[in-house]
């Protein structure tokens, strides 16, 4: 090994933002690929389905890219893979559930000759100079795991999510013997968990969250409905526990909840005692404190199931005024809104609902400062990087490592696209790639853009006025016209005078363009968007898009 030998660490998502987390490893002419994830778009996105990380940089490296490994089956880890594998398809390593998720996932999306490998905590990997070390960890989804890499300049540990859970519900807790080692041989760089890393104390235990089940089931009469993340098995396990102990059956609702229940339980990861999972459409078959409904909309996404039927238009269920709504999550940063809206619509409806995290109905995945503090200690490496975070999460996490004694200089607080680059003798930022947001709506992806959401934006805010007009194109004679429809603008009936004014003023701006011998559509066109659009806002105050529609005869 030269010398001037370098490793290079690549965050293409997760860094500044919570979701989309992805990062590449590159040695020589090999990359290596942590998590593929997505992340739900914020308010302004105004149409977009869902957010993936910017590949650009992969693509243009595919040759070189010899594997993805998966953390654990979190949509924010896993959730843009059938996005990335259309474009690369190397080998994809993950734990038994994670992949059976992702097996699922890249169905869906009809992908095939792929290279799945599934390993367990311990497992390790050869990938061309790297070997990777699996190693058990504890979050919110069963068969989580950390990352330990082997390169030819040392060892980068890879957290994965975690939280020191001591009494996890599958009993598999984090690897400790596994981490101290690691300590013990010398770590180089260390990434790590952020997102509550401005949280002091422990995170509580998931255990915590079934004895609250415990007395809120014991105290119903009516039926009861929690809601939480799909993937969130642990969650699901203590509800169906929960729901045997005081002889209630239990229906799941919501495409996502079904398939992640129907996945963890072919494979050996849920509990499901016999005869007490029932289907939706059985539900009337059984009194109201016979039923536990287990559902999707925990973030009170608009079309999802709960959020149907705080609005009464689910199929199969509706509120009724005996019913308790647990919302056993906590809302990610933006959904705040659409969670308030719906547990107002729940309690107009008559149900009560337990959603506060005072309630004791949910307990974060994620570590917080104290545990972040043991692992750092356990850990002890030479340089540190705090990942999968807002910015201020990473600055917490990076003041932390720092109290320990790290020094500031060895402490990278990065952002997406940076390029960290590591040598024998010492580390530094040295440039930047392609990185950044893909935003996918419907069948397409990356092809909605600034310009589209521009528009968008302005029709939603004043919406269009369509002007249609038909010219001689021997003379520039308005032969018929011009005919106005407005979308989202004005009521038409109401505003006649506004509309015949409107009129007037396309008129005048087609007879300028006659008197100065302008044929040009475009030309027409910017001259009558022009000319309206300054009368409108004069008498409105608005800015509707206008779209002139020009025909010749």
């Amino acid at each position: 090994m030269s010398d001037d030998a370098r490793l290079q660490i690549i965050p293409l998502g997760g860094l500044g933002e919570i979701g989309k987390n992805m990062m590449a490893i590159k040695y020589q002419e090999t990359i290596i690929v942590i998590d593929a994830g997505l992340m739900f778009p914020e308010d302004e996105l105004l149409g977009i389905d869902v957010v993936i990380p910017d590949i650009s940089y992969l693509v243009e490296n595919q040759d070189k890219v010899k594997a993805i490994l998966l953390t654990h089956g979190h949509e924010d880890h896993v959730g843009a893979l059938p996005y990335v594998l259309r474009e690369i398809n190397p080998p994809v390593y993950g734990s038994k559930l994670t992949m059976g998720i992702v097996e699922g996932k890249v169905k869906e999306h009809n992908l095939d000759n792929l290279q799945l490998n599934t390993v367990r905590p311990r497992d390790k990997v050869t990938i061309g100079p790297f070997e990777v070390e699996f190693i058990r960890v504890s979050h919110s989804i069963p068969d989580c795991m950390g990352l330990a890499i082997h390169t030819p300049l040392g060892i980068i540990f890879h957290t994965g999510d975690f939280k020191l859970d001591q009494t996890p519900i599958d009993g598999q807790v984090i690897d400790f013997r596994k981490m101290a080692e690691l300590g013990e041989k010398g770590v180089l760089v260390m990434l790590s968990d952020s997102t509550n890393a401005d949280r002091p104390g422990f995170t509580m235990s998931e255990r915590v969250v079934g004895h609250t089940f415990d007395e809120v089931f014991g105290q119903c009469e009516g039926r009861i409905i929690v809601t939480t993340f799909a993937s969130n098995i642990h969650r699901i396990q203590q509800v169906i526990h929960t729901a045997e102990k005081y002889g209630r059956k239990v229906a799941v609702i919501g495409r996502s909840m079904i398939n992640n229940v129907k996945i963890s339980m072919q494979l050996g990861y849920l509990d499901m005692p016999e005869g007490i999972l029932i289907e939706m459409e059985e539900i009337g078959n059984y009194s109201a404190d016979k039923i536990v409904i287990v559902t999707t909309g925990s973030q009170g996404e608009p079309m999802s199931a709960l959020t149907r039927m705080a609005t009464a238009d689910h199929r199969w269920v509706g509120i009724e005024p005996d019913d308790t709504v647990i919302i056993s999550a906590t809302p990610i940063p933006g959904n705040e809104k659409l969670v308030s809206r719906t547990v107002d619509l729940l309690f107009k409806q008559g149900a009560e609902v337990i959603y506060d995290r005072s309630a004791g109905v949910h307990v974060s995945g994620h570590a917080s400062q104290e545990e972040l503090k043991i692992v750092l200690n356990l850990i002890k490496p030479k340089y540190f990087i705090p990942v999968h975070g807002e910015y201020r999460h990473l600055i917490k996490h990076a003041q932390l490592a720092e109290s320990l004694g790290i020094p500031h200089s060895r402490i990278f607080v990065a952002e997406n696209g940076q390029i960290i680059e590591i040598g024998k003798k010492k580390a530094s930022i040295t440039g930047k790639v392609t990185a950044g947001k893909v935003l996918v709506d419907g069948l397409g992806v990356g092809d909605v853009g600034n310009i589209v959401l521009r528009d968008r934006k302005q029709l939603s805010q004043d919406g269009i006025m369509i002007v249609v007009v038909t010219i001689n194109k021997e003379n520039g004679e308005v032969m018929a016209g011009p005919d106005i429809v407005t979308r989202g603008f004005v009521y038409v009936r109401e505003s006649e005078e506004l509309i015949e004014n409107a009129k007037s003023k396309v008129k005048e701006a087609l007879d300028v363009c006659y008197r100065k011998n302008i044929t040009e559509w475009a030309v027409i066109k910017s001259q009558v968007r022009d000319k309206l659009g300054k009368h409108l806002y004069e008498k409105t105050g608005r800015r509707p898009m206008i779209l002139p529609i020009i025909m010749e005869v």
